[in-house]
């Protein structure tokens, strides 16, 4: 059924209909309406789970850790400094290949502090072996919840997944979004019945000391596990499409590039700006489109490969920086071709929207501009002069 629903609102109900047993989470803008939410249900009656407070993003990722490690489908969210107060544990979670489920608002890495929106946080943990999907809209937002638990819980998985959406822009905009019933996410998210926890009846050790001699096979079964997502995920959204009536990719979503001359690669919000600019563009004779990708781990390599090998001119647009090199998604996307005899004449990198810097219509136009130009290693675009001058003198 359809419903005018807030972002954090409808993730929230995403959520409840995944039955998680324990959730934890700290407040933190611009995620604190999820968890709000779901702690109003676990309070009225309406989720039978338990809510624990805590002091801080680290202990309610330790919270969430423990439930899972012990047979409790789990779930958290955080934000921004938060998700980088969580690290230490957030690496621990997947070294320890638990399955769980941790929704981040996306959002500016202080200092200077800033609430508003791009997407450092999940990138600066883009190694720490979960899975990161980045949507679109709040539908995705919701969707990608059932799909990131049946991923994460998936026998020959079990590893953690980011669902990463926009903070505010996202999590605070009302759109028409279709909640499902209890039954349809029944039939596509079983009860969760893990491989292994902690059982005084069976005991066993997760997380152990690991000397030179084993510690770099654990690297190595993560990295090959990462790549049985890539195959996983087409799999599990064609089921998803059966029960929920509701089309992805799952990895990538090309929009209008089969005959494209100049293509923006971009993850997130943003996409659904590039694609109104793409219709109007196109509507002028305009040979251009959109490749959206939405699973940055694992790197859908070849989908990327085969959607642009064929493509002139290529921009690629980060929310995030490496600072001190180049942009984190152009390096991964230029990477795609290293040694490839079809690729594009131009890739360029252009960086946009950092801390919430509106990113408009206008904005996007004159980067399909300046894909008319030389290569652009790593451009900035709307910079004020007038600060720029300040902060340098």
């Amino acid at each position: 059924m359809k419903e005018f629903l807030e972002g954090s609102l409808a993730v929230a109900r995403a959520v409840k209909l995944c039955k998680p047993g324990v959730i934890s989470a700290y407040p933190i803008t611009p995620q604190t309406h999820i968890v709000e939410e779901l702690a109003q249900m676990v309070a009225d009656g309406e989720l039978n789970a338990q809510f624990v407070n805590v002091e801080s993003e680290h202990s309610a990722a330790s919270v969430v850790l423990g439930a899972t490690a012990t047979g409790v489908r789990a779930y958290t969210a955080t934000s921004s400094q938060g998700l980088l107060y969580m690290g230490e544990v957030i690496f621990n979670i997947a070294g320890m290949r638990l399955p769980l489920v941790l929704t981040d608002a996306n959002r500016a890495i202080s200092a200077p502090i800033n609430i508003w929106n791009d997407q450092q946080d999940t990138v600066a943990l883009r190694d720490a072996g979960w899975v990161q999907f980045y949507v679109e809209d709040n539908q995705e937002a919701v969707d990608f919840h059932f799909l990131a638990y049946r991923l994460s819980e998936d026998k020959s998985i079990m590893l953690p997944v980011m669902v990463c959406m926009d903070g505010f822009i996202l999590t605070h905009g009302i759109e028409a979004v279709d909640i499902p019933t209890q039954e349809q996410v029944d039939k596509f998210l079983p009860a969760y019945n893990p491989l292994y926890k902690l059982d005084v009846e069976n005991p066993l050790t997760l997380g152990p000391l690991a000397d030179p001699d084993y510690y770099m096979e654990t690297r190595f079964a993560i990295q090959e596990t990462q790549k049985k997502v890539l195959k996983l995920i087409p799999e599990l959204t064609q089921e998803f499409a059966k029960i929920f009536g509701r089309s992805y990719n799952g990895l990538i979503e090309e929009y209008q590039t089969k005959d494209a001359e100049r293509v923006i690669v971009a993850m997130g919000s943003v996409c659904g700006t590039i694609k109104d600019v793409v219709d109007e563009l196109r509507k002028k004779g305009k040979k251009v489109g959109l490749l959206k990708v939405i699973s940055y781990r694992p790197f859908p390599i070849q989908g990327i490969y085969e959607a642009l090998k064929n493509v002139s001119k290529v921009a690629i647009l980060d929310r995030a920086l490496s600072l001190g090199s180049y942009a984190p998604l152009a390096c991964e996307t230029k990477a795609v071709f290293f040694g490839k005899k079809k690729k594009p004449q131009i890739i360029s990198s252009f960086v946009v929207g950092l801390g919430g810097r509106d990113i408009t219509r206008d904005s996007i136009k004159e980067i399909f501009r300046m894909l008319t130009q030389k290569e652009k290693a790593c451009e900035f675009i709307d910079l004020k002069p007038e600060l720029l001058k300040e902060n340098y003198e």
